[in-house]
């Protein structure tokens, strides 16, 4: 990976509706790419979102600033 940060975005839980799982809960992490680090090194950042939008909304805004910040 060439970039520096990556998001991971991980659903916790969800429900049926109308036949689709619509994510509930989901977890957000802000992680590092550089290899050799220990694990306790690679999460930069971490939060749990009620549905899908605000987790991606979140970890957008998360990995645009750690980018610039490169």
């Amino acid at each position: 990976m060439a970039d520096s940060h990556i998001v991971m975005l991980q659903i916790l839980e969800s429900e049926s509706r109308g036949g689709l799982d619509i994510p509930k809960k989901v977890s957000v992490q802000l992680q590092r790419t550089e290899q050799g680090l220990p694990a306790n090194e690679v999460i930069v950042k971490s939060a749990e979102k009620r549905g899908l939008f605000d987790a991606v909304d979140m970890g957008a805004v998360w990995l645009v600033k750690a980018l610039a910040a490169k």
